[in-house]
């Protein structure tokens, strides 16, 4: 048998017999994103853009989850590795099928790239709707295990291909992402920047996609600091690295650091970039060889990297030796999938205010108005790169088939998404009178948020200028809740807010009875409000971002330091809805905290019981202050966290280890240090600042410990 396609040789044996086999020009086409068949040798083509953000992408019939931002409001790592399971098994599945019927395009492989774990540092970004949130350790974790999911436990075969994306200093603005250079502080750059991705490293992500943007004067996908000296250097990353798509062109186009295509494909690849979305190894990696800035070794380096994944995907073994080759088309958006996509849209949701308790919804409401420009249509569910269910659920559908018998409900838009109504007649004021609740389904939509080509209402590429609801939404909303207090009526008002990002509503928080954040909760979005709206289910969310109480209370959008950012760094008096938040159907309390040190470990206890009528889940949060007089260094730091479920009448104990590690801080000039000194340890259901406080979060325990300083290596 020839070496390279027999399984039960070495993996590194089978690679080089087939390096050895192929022409130089047939091994540079083989670094490109759409690689073409090798006929002679039997090699079929491979497509490696591949989307899998919330579901398999753009490749037709996917089970839908809650789009990323929801998943990471769930703070629940098994889930989100059951998710990532369940999107694998359907990508297999779809794969291995359109291969027996010899197609193989884009969005047909194995090869994803996601997750995406930039920090969602502020919510003017439009692509921060495809993150884990603004915290490094919540980001790590929950990527971590998406990763995990995607890729499998099989010892010898990947399920499907993960991608840590995108590496390093990303988050906008998307009008200049082709041409921006990030400079982080040094602090900020090992502190807040880059610990995701090492941790995804450490979880054996088999690839890593560079960003279109430089960092400290080189382009991400051609830094030698970024792909050589840390991510293969530092953290010994052993995949490949693939190009965000034409981020190679931006080189000579908009970066201005090489002259010619030619030199933007030898700066690129002799850094390490293995494999290029775009064109300019296609048309430029040959010339560069002949041209003597890059040599057939350079190549050689890169094509081993690709072949490696592909023959850790099985693609070049027999099916029957590759576990996952014999996942059944059946699992595609089956009812188990069906069931996790709506298990998870209830517990991204995030209670915002539930004034009096007005959720659920009990049998006092004979009379329900349902209104907003969100509440009848399916764009709110899906959030952006997302397959297509043939089962979407709106608000108005879940509403229709959970709300009890003999409930009166009426349906009026009121107001357009982002404009104003020409027609100034409004009869939603007059109806929402007449009610005993109304739900106003409000916020944003794909089409206002997003990737730069991707949002087709935004005219700032996907980014937005202000974090505020709407004008026209908010003054829609203003109309109903004068109308109801002009008529001293006792309807009460239900906000749910919909979106990929932080909304300041302080507004809405002053007259609404409950808001609730829904994000783009998935397939099962409509189904899961209602289900959590009459009681049936309770929203299970917590912050995974800061809410702010404006855009005035943020810094410059093009600023890359993390002052006066996220719960970490941001002055409480303007946050409106603090990191960690979010509130429940029931009454939790935190008592007991306990610490117990040995050596340099700390253990740490609290107990976690529920005083109220109905079991419930919380997301239990160890954080860490200090050491005291330390300049420069957050108010609070997320240390661990776990999502627990409280019987009724019953309490928990959650228990964390801490290692010297986690005492560590990042000096200024980007060093880790673990310095002596006192420090707080808080356990609770929110970040411990006062606005969670304010808002009803249940009263968190503390501790203070004393380290002494370490030597960091």
């Amino acid at each position: 048998m020839i070496p390279w396609k027999n399984p039960d040789l070495p993996l590194d044996e089978r690679v080089d017999d087939l390096v050895s086999r192929l022409t130089v020009s047939e091994k540079c086409a083989q670094l490109r994103w759409d690689a073409p068949a090798v006929e002679r040798l039997g090699i079929p083509e491979y497509n490696w853009w591949n989307e899998a953000l919330h579901g398999v992408g753009r490749n037709g019939r996917a089970t839908v989850f809650p789009q990323a931002i929801g998943l990471a409001s769930m703070w629940d790592a098994s889930a989100v590795e059951r998710i990532a399971s369940a999107i694998a098994d359907e990508a297999r599945a779809k794969h291995h099928e359109a291969a027996r019927r010899g197609s193989r395009q884009q969005y047909q492989g194995l090869t994803f790239w996601t997750p995406n774990i930039n920090i969602f540092r502020d919510p003017r970004w439009g692509r921060g709707q495809e993150t884990w949130g603004e915290d490094p350790v919540l980001a790590a974790e929950l990527g971590a295990a998406f990763v995990r999911g995607l890729q499998g436990d099989d010892p010898k075969h990947l399920k499907t291909a993960a991608c840590a994306k995108h590496y390093a200093v990303h988050s906008g603005p998307e009008a200049e992402r082709h041409s921006f250079d990030a400079c982080p502080t040094a602090k900020d750059f090992r502190e807040t920047y880059l610990p995701a991705f090492k941790r995804l490293v450490d979880e054996g992500v088999e690839s890593v996609m560079g960003a279109y943007n430089r960092v400290y004067g080189e382009p991400c996908c051609g830094s030698k600091l970024l792909l050589e000296d840390i991510l293969r250097g530092e953290w010994g990353f052993a995949g490949h690295v693939v190009s965000d798509c034409w981020a190679v062109r931006d080189f000579h186009t908009t970066h201005g650091v090489t002259k010619t295509i030619e030199e933007s494909a030898a700066l690129a690849l002799k850094n390490g970039c293995d494999l290029n979305c775009g064109s300019v190894y296609c048309d430029a990696l040959e010339d560069a060889l002949k041209l003597g800035l890059v040599t057939e070794a350079d190549v050689d380096r890169s094509l081993r990297r690709l072949l490696r994944a592909r023959f850790k995907l099985g693609m070049f073994d027999p099916p029957e030796s590759v576990p996952y080759a014999s996942i059944p088309m059946d699992v595609v958006h089956c009812e188990e999938h069906r069931r996790l996509a709506f298990d998870a849209a209830v517990d991204s949701f995030v209670l915002l205010k539930n004034k009096d308790g007005v959720l659920p919804l009990g049998g006092e409401v004979t009379n329900l108005l349902l209104t907003g420009p969100l509440a009848t249509t399916v764009d709110p569910m899906l959030g952006n790169y997302f397959g297509m269910s043939p089962a979407i659920s709106t608000v108005m559908e879940g509403l229709a088939r959970h709300a009890p018998e003999g409930l009166r409900m009426d349906f009026r838009q009121g107001c357009l998404l982002d404009q104003p109504r020409p027609n100034k007649a409004d009869w939603a004021g007059f109806e929402a009178v007449k009610s005993d609740v109304v739900i106003c389904c409000v916020g944003l939509s794909p089409t206002l948020e997003g990737e730069e080509g991707d949002a087709l209402q935004s005219p700032h590429q996907g980014d937005r200028v202000r974090v505020e609801l709407l004008e026209n939404q908010l003054g829609y909303l203003k109309n109903i809740a004068s109308a109801i207090r002009e008529r001293k009526a006792s309807t009460k008002v239900v906000v749910l807010l919909f979106g990929g990002s932080a909304i300041a509503v302080p507004e809405i928080h002053e007259f609404a009875d409950a808001v609730m954040q829904v994000w783009y909760p998935g397939e099962a979005g409509g189904d899961a409000i209602a289900s959590v709206l009459f009681g049936k289910r309770a929203p299970g969310g917590r912050l995974p971002v800061t809410v702010p109480r404006s855009t005035e209370d943020l810094p410059p959008f093009d600023d890359y330091s993390m002052a006066g950012r996220t719960y970490r760094y941001m002055d409480d008096a303007k946050i409106l809805y603090p990191f960690g938040f979010g509130l429940g159907y029931t009454n939790l309390r935190y008592s007991d905290i306990d610490i117990m040190e040995t050596g340099a470990e700390i253990r740490v206890r609290a107990t976690v019981s529920n005083a109220g009528e109905r079991a419930g889940d919380e997301v239990a949060q160890l954080y860490v202050s200090g050491p005291d007089g330390a300049a420069g260094q957050p108010h609070c730091r997320l240390a661990r966290f776990r999502r627990v479920h409280v019987p009724e009448s019953g309490a928990v104990q959650v228990e964390w280890t801490l290692g010297a590690e986690d005492f560590a801080i990042i000096d200024d000039s980007g060093k880790r240090v673990q310095p002596g000194g006192e420090f707080i340890l808080t356990v609770g259901g929110a970040a411990p600042l006062p606005s969670a406080a304010a808002l009803g979060a249940p009263e968190p325990v503390s501790a203070r410990v004393r380290r002494e300083a370490v030597a960091c290596g």
